[in-house]
């Protein structure tokens, strides 16, 4: 048996147990951190939008023997404005411009040719105006609205609305850092880049979903007993399913990545990197909120109600007796007290499932 699933059985039967809920100060003042910089470099940085978005004309050189420099120049000088060169992975260089007619295009398009060494007609290229882009956020607003509001019912139905209120905290905890990375790193944003971010959504949601579930479980009639805190239950549903979360991202990752690194540095493929990129950052984003965040904001929600509150205080008192008891210095954590409260809570909860008849059994009955 391996090592990481022999320590996936025992933090799963509660042997061995990390505090992710109980240092939930620790992990929002990451968060914060990581929140404030994406914030700040959004507002003093911004996107870089591609042309989609802020209009353009985009020229693609196929074999071309033109210098990064010289096809900037001929493109600025031609163009009257400012011109952003690059060479993907393929060797074509993209130029792109801004705004420009159908006849200064052609003229551009054969200047380039010129000084690249290449014929006119081998050069692709296609204005776009800044209303497509417009459309583009337009829609895909939309159709963030629409998924939050279709998150929000089906949480609150189906778990209770502060689960729903920790899931969507985790989804723009999400969003925020992703974005935030764009910005910071200078990446271009591209109608494959807003396709990538909306389906991490989808990813995100579905992690914290599985440990909320889990949530869910352990805290079934948690209020007919003294022996876990609602933390305590919160916090065994994240150590049982934090090795499914790694397994599940990294099975997910390894294919993003391998798109990233053969579509940047082999095939030069720009749609798939925008959409990998964006969805390795918000798959890395979404496993850490699902255990850093949203575990332990619905753990605070749920721990301020009465009913949790007088649990709560019950749990101590009787921690505080066993202490007294056993000679142990710590009350609240103690390491023998705790760890043995929640590995006997949930081997009761497993003894406690009903046990199948025979079928001989019950035909004599």
């Amino acid at each position: 048996m391996s090592k990481l699933g022999s320590l996936g059985q025992r933090m799963y039967r509660g042997e061995i147990s990390f505090d992710f809920v109980g240092r939930r100060k620790t992990w929002y003042t990451i968060s914060a951190i990581i929140l404030l910089v994406s914030i700040g470099t959004l507002v003093f940085r911004g996107l870089n939008l591609g042309i989609e978005f802020k209009g353009g004309a985009d020229f693609s050189l196929p074999n071309a023997t033109c210098t990064v420099e010289s096809a900037r120049g001929v493109a600025e000088t031609e163009s009257g404005g400012q011109a952003i060169v690059t060479v993907t992975g393929s060797g074509t260089v993209r130029v792109q411009t801004e705004t420009l007619t159908p006849n200064e295009s052609s003229i551009l398009a054969g200047a380039l040719a010129d000084a690249c060494g290449i014929a006119k007609d081998d050069i692709k290229y296609q204005v776009v105006g800044p209303t497509w882009g417009a459309e583009i956020s337009k829609k895909a607003l939309q159709g963030l609205g629409v998924f939050i509001l279709l998150v929000t019912l089906f949480l609150t139905i189906y778990f209770e609305w502060r689960m729903a209120v920790a899931a969507l905290v985790a989804l723009a905890h999400d969003l925020l850092i992703t974005i935030g990375i764009y910005a910071l790193i200078g990446l271009e944003v591209t109608p494959a880049t807003v396709i990538g971010v909306l389906t991490i959504l989808g990813y995100s949601l579905y992690d914290t979903v599985v440990v909320f579930d889990k949530v869910k479980e352990n805290t079934r009639g948690i209020t007919g007993q003294s022996i876990l805190t609602y933390d305590d239950a919160a916090n065994l549903a994240v150590n049982q399913t934090l090795v499914r979360s790694i397994n599940t991202s990294v099975v997910a990752l390894l294919p993003v990545l391998s798109i990233i690194v053969v579509g940047a540095l082999i095939l030069g493929a720009g749609t798939l990197l925008d959409l990998a990129v964006a969805l390795a950052i918000g798959m890395a984003a979404g496993t850490y909120s699902s255990i850093f965040v949203a575990t332990p904001v619905l753990a605070q929600l749920k721990s301020a109600t009465p009913e949790m509150k007088a649990l709560a205080t019950r749990v101590r008192a009787r921690r505080t007796q066993i202490a007294k008891k056993t000679g142990a210095d710590s009350v609240d954590g103690g390491d023998v007290v705790f760890s043995d409260s929640l590995s006997r809570s949930v081997e009761a909860g497993e003894r406690s499932q009903p046990k199948r008849v025979s079928r001989s059994k019950r035909k004599r009955k």
